[in-house]
């Protein structure tokens, strides 16, 4: 029994994920869920008690799979600026990735007060990774300089979502270029 329900909860999982990268959140409702997935629609509600529910999972499932990627990334660099440089071009690289669509649903999504908070401690967790670097790039304040990082990370992650006229590749460059220069010393 405990197997089937497990089975059920990431069936509902893959298909949160699809309906995000399909639809946005607007496409995640219970009863396209339901329909995705073979349940009834009352059958979802024992899984989760709500959307904000299903993104908050999605987060605490997908995002250190997210983060193990960048750190790996950074950990292949050999040098501060690389591990900057890997930091921006992974986390963008990931923009396409279902479940990256998930994390990028929270800012949209209707979340309480705990999901909210525990999404505020993994997406620091993120920006700790950074923080070393920018020590050794001679920041005076690398927590803070590692805090407007990924707020440029963030703009382009925006910009790429949006499917501006910019090809993703150069919306990258532009941010890893914007970084290199703005964490110098």
């Amino acid at each position: 029994m405990a197997e089937h329900r497990s089975m059920q909860r990431a069936a509902l999982l893959d298909a949160a994920r699809s309906l995000l990268s399909e639809g946005g959140t607007e496409a995640l409702t219970f009863p396209a869920l339901a329909e995705r997935t073979g349940l009834a629609r009352s059958s979802v509600y024992e899984y989760f008690r709500s959307r904000a529910a299903v993104v908050e999972e999605l987060c605490e499932v997908d995002f250190p799979l997210w983060a193990a990627e960048v750190a790996s990334a950074m950990e292949r660099a050999d040098s501060a600026e690389g591990k900057v440089e890997a930091y921006v071009r992974q986390q963008l690289a990931l923009v396409g990735d279902r479940r990256h669509r998930a994390v990028v649903a929270i800012s949209a999504s209707e979340l309480d007060a705990g999901a909210r908070e525990k999404i505020r401690a993994a997406h620091g967790g993120l920006v700790a990774m950074i923080v070393e670097a920018l020590a050794e790039l001679g920041q005076k304040e690398p927590r803070l300089a590692a805090m407007l990082l990924q707020g440029v990370v963030d703009a382009a992650v925006r910009r790429i979502e949006l499917g501006a006229a910019e090809d993703p590749a150069a919306i990258t460059d532009a941010a890893v270029t914007m970084a290199l220069r703005g964490v110098g010393g």
